[in-house]
């Protein structure tokens, strides 16, 4: 009887530790983004999380040539790198802006 514990209770712990796995890979690709020739691209929910503006108003600095971005198909990404300039060269505070990326 000990020995049938023993093996439910390995059985047990090897579920358990599987789920934790499944949790820690789910949770490393919802936040991975791929590196295409050096370069990160993100989406542009990436970036209205990013920068906390609406989906409007990303459509609109786009619009307004106020953030590069391209265009594959119907998708826009952006370079992260180009983000991280045009924050650089309109930053009027004493704080940098590297800690967001």
């Amino acid at each position: 009887m000990d020995l049938l514990t023993n093996e439910a209770e390995e059985i047990i712990e090897q579920q358990e530790m599987i789920t934790q796995l499944r949790s820690y890979i789910e949770q490393i690709l919802k936040n991975y983004r791929p590196v295409m020739n050096g370069e990160i691209y993100l989406s542009g929910e990436d970036v209205c999380k990013l920068l906390h503006i609406s989906k409007r108003t990303l459509q609109q600095y786009r619009d307004d040539n106020i953030l590069p971005y391209i265009q594959i198909g119907g998708k826009i990404i952006f370079k992260q790198s180009d983000l991280l300039r045009i924050l650089e060269e309109n930053y009027t505070g004493q704080n940098g802006v590297s800690d967001i990326f």
